[in-house]
């Protein structure tokens, strides 16, 4: 069964590739920031600092690299094996590469120190960051432009569905708490498109983006935000989602609330709550594993 698309939001955002720190929280921190307690942030760049101690420092005989989880792990193992292969000449050292089944558990790979580079996807990148000790240094793109994509609503192409506002009440997949097109980019855009999730209808995670999409497909969904740059959400816009895109399209967003954010981060005055990252990462794994976590 075709899909079809109730529009697409513009995102200024792209894969971004990782490298674990680990730093410790045994020695006095002056700054810590929006990071965890197990690292420090002394220089207040934004991400944890290599440990002073350098008893602590790991120096591993062989890398382990992972990318964001996808419909076809075998496939990208065998895509990425020339990457490793060259990484691993650069270095001096075996580089493999490891599957993940969730964002959640890329995230918690590189914290156990199991994990040392990494493709995160755009959400998961702040979440690795501030609980992993990652460090990002790369971002998908080329030699003009970093790769940009956008927020993809699908609905099965016979549905009534003809825009956002009909998804009232009904059952809506996103892909994980973690995701910024799957989860976060739908709760920031939705509302003023006339949804509001968790108020109009209840969110129920897949567990991924192609798990949404086939969801969607076989009617075990309503709807779904993807990613456009899913391969199985490779679908042409209807007239009607055509409307929605030149409503929400256009790429806006708050750059004094940018600023304002970014300067609160750099004065050490941004906090965030780890209460509810933790409680977004548990109810994650509960609707994957279909039962609660104690």
């Amino acid at each position: 069964m075709f899909r079809k698309s109730l529009g697409a939001i513009g995102l200024a955002a792209a894969l971004v590739t990782t490298l674990a720190g680990d730093a410790t929280a045994q020695t006095p921190c002056p700054f810590r920031g929006s990071l965890d307690e197990a690292y420090c942030d002394a220089d207040r760049n934004m991400v944890a600092d290599v440990p002073a101690d350098a008893a602590r420092q790991r120096d591993p005989s062989t890398l382990v690299f992972a990318y964001t989880p996808v419909e076809d792990p075998a496939l990208y193992a065998t895509q990425f094996r020339p990457l490793l292969e060259y990484l691993g000449q650069c270095v001096g050292r075996r580089v493999v590469y490891f599957q993940v089944t969730s964002n959640a558990a890329q995230v918690e790979a590189m914290r156990s120190g199991r994990l040392h580079i990494a493709g995160f996807s755009t959400g998961p990148t702040a979440f690795a960051v501030n609980l992993a000790g990652a460090v990002p240094f790369a971002i998908k793109g080329n030699q003009d432009a970093f790769e940009s994509y956008r927020v993809v609503t699908l609905v099965r192409a016979d549905s009534p569905f003809q825009n956002l506002a009909d998804l009232k009440g009904r059952r809506v997949a996103h892909t994980s708490a973690t995701s910024n097109s799957g989860n976060l980019a739908p709760r920031a855009f939705f509302p003023g498109l006339g949804l509001t999730p968790d108020t109009d209808y209840r969110v129920v995670y897949s567990g991924g983006h192609d798990r949404s999409v086939m969801g969607v497909n076989a009617g075990d969904y309503d709807a779904a935000p993807v990613a456009s740059t899913e391969p199985s959400a490779k679908v042409e816009l209807s007239s009607a989602a055509s409307l929605v895109v030149t409503g929400a399209g256009d790429g806006s967003f708050d750059a004094a609330k940018v600023d304002r954010i970014a300067t609160a981060i750099r004065d050490g005055n941004y906090k965030v709550n780890p209460e509810a990252i933790a409680d977004k990462l548990i109810v994650n794994a509960e609707e994957l594993l279909g039962r609660k976590l104690s």
